[in-house]
């Protein structure tokens, strides 16, 4: 498999990590704030409050992640995990106070034979 074909923007991927913990009680917090902090241990990153992405540079990269997250989702509550190409995040649009604001920054991948 060529380098071109191997790194390109469909085959590298977008995990996101998007979640509605509950939070009254303190067992509740302490399981969101474990969560969050497996997701950042994991390479998430916060992109919004609830929302924590990962670059991966491959689908089975991604695969192996979304895996993860699932090995320690919290009892309660609501996560939802998906899936988008490089190509489709690059047609982010993201606004702040009607402002448009720069895309996070694109992770370097390191490959060494």
């Amino acid at each position: 498999m060529s380098e071109l074909s191997r790194l390109n923007q469909y085959r590298i991927m977008w995990v996101a990590v998007f979640f509605d913990l509950p939070t009254e009680k303190a067992k509740d917090r302490k399981q969101a704030a474990l969560f969050r902090k497996r997701l950042i241990e994991d390479g998430f990153a916060m992109f919004q409050y609830s929302v924590y992405m990962r670059h991966c540079p491959s689908r089975e990269n991604a695969d192996v992640h979304v895996k993860r997250v699932k090995s320690f989702l919290p009892p309660n509550g609501e996560v939802a995990i998906f899936r988008i190409t490089d190509k489709q995040f690059g047609m982010i649009e993201i606004f702040s106070n009607k402002e448009v604001k720069e895309k996070p920054k694109m992770h370097q991948q390191l490959s060494l034979f």
